[in-house]
């Protein structure tokens, strides 16, 4: 065996990639075509560039249809780009609570401000409905000490995650799953081309 990542080709731009790098999509028998994050779900595959040119032009152009062979059913680029938002939103979501289990989440803008300074902060989430002044103050914090951030989560989400009441800011430490929601976070980013405050 060689080693190598097997690879496959994006329906829209055909640019061949490690599949891994790509988005995975599957039917359901009732032909609804599902986003296979994990890539695991049985099946026939067919594959798009993460992001919304591939996603959109796939979709407009008919690309599902004909990898599949046959009738595919979804309600338009715009819909099913929304439900692969929802589900990198869970996927991040669930990394975040599985860090808390593990221990390594301290939250409360003082507390996380304090992590941050001493280097053991490895990602930061703050929340999309922090006051204006806090938000600015771990902002900066987190871009002089270079920590990842994001904001994607409102005060109550974020405080669901790791079982707590409101939080406008959680903090993941080194050793956690830093790892695992930076990658989620970068899907995320390329689907979005841009379109959050993640680093």
């Amino acid at each position: 065996m060689s080693g190598k990542d097997p690879q496959r080709s994006c329906i829209s731009c055909r640019t061949t990639r490690d599949k891994k790098d790509l988005l995975r999509f599957v039917l359901a028998p009732d032909l609804t075509l599902v986003p296979d994050l994990l890539s695991k779900l049985p099946g026939r595959g067919a594959y798009t560039c993460l992001n919304r040119e591939c996603l959109s032009g796939a979709a407009q152009k008919g690309q599902f249809a004909r990898a599949f062979k046959g009738e595919v059913k979804f309600e338009g680029p715009g819909l099913l780009i929304e439900q692969i938002v929802v589900r990198l939103h869970e996927r991040i979501g669930s990394y975040l609570a599985l860090s808390n289990k593990a221990g390594m989440v301290v939250s409360g803008s003082d507390r996380v401000m304090e992590s941050i300074k001493k280097r053991k902060s490895g990602f930061v989430f703050i929340a999309i409905d922090i006051s204006t002044e806090i938000g600015a103050k771990v902002l900066e914090m987190a871009n002089r000490f270079d920590v990842p951030h994001i904001a994607i989560f409102n005060k109550d989400r974020l405080g669901a995650f790791i079982g707590k009441g409101l939080r406008s800011v959680v903090s993941i430490e080194h050793g956690g799953f830093v790892d695992k929601i930076t990658m989620e976070v970068a899907k995320y980013r390329n689907l979005l081309e841009g379109g959050t405050d993640a680093r």
